[in-house]
């Protein structure tokens, strides 16, 4: 009988520490960014100074989280021609969306990312360096959909994984 408790015992905590697990990883860590309606919601680095600049924008959605500085994600809407943004803004080549949680549903990472590949989408530096080794990415539909995420460059790639840095890279600052 004492062995059934504590096997009911082991069980029960296994099963309440995944959830509880799963629960932080999915929906526990992410807090809802509010638009600020101001110059750092959505911005693109312009071709000429190399300096983000806020673009017209729509209907923001973000989530973020204090525990990974990828974990940003953003969709919005704007009316901004293609023509205008390749012409006047930074583009990216392989820009590849990260998963979003399933119910932050206005982000699918799948979706953005077979658009980039077959040239439907367009993928902006947003911002760089907007941590340390992490830029922010923007992707916009031809509908005038916008997706932003965070990606590690390959500055941040070489600094955390403890290599000495080229000298491109920027310093790391001290913690």
């Amino acid at each position: 009988m004492t062995g059934k408790i504590i096997g009911a015992v082991i069980v029960l905590t296994a099963l309440v520490g995944g959830v509880a697990l799963y629960w932080l990883q999915v929906y526990g860590f992410y807090d809802t960014v509010e638009a600020s309606g101001a110059k750092d919601d959505v911005q693109l680095t312009l071709l000429v100074t190399g300096e983000p600049e806020p673009i017209l924008y729509e209907n923001f959605k973000a989530i973020d989280a204090d525990s990974s500085p990828i974990r940003y994600r953003a969709c919005f809407t704007t009316k901004m021609s293609e023509a205008l943004l390749t012409e006047t803004y930074e583009m990216v080549e392989h820009a590849e969306p990260r998963n979003a949680p399933e119910w932050f549903d206005c982000f699918d990472a799948k979706e953005i990312g077979v658009a980039l590949e077959q040239g439907e989408a367009l993928a902006f530096m947003g911002q760089k360096e907007v941590i340390y080794g992490i830029d922010r990415l923007v992707a916009i539909m031809p509908d005038g959909r916008g997706f932003v995420w965070h990606e590690i460059n390959e500055c941040g790639e070489i600094a955390f994984d403890g290599d000495p840095l080229p000298a491109h890279c920027p310093a790391k600052p001290e913690d």
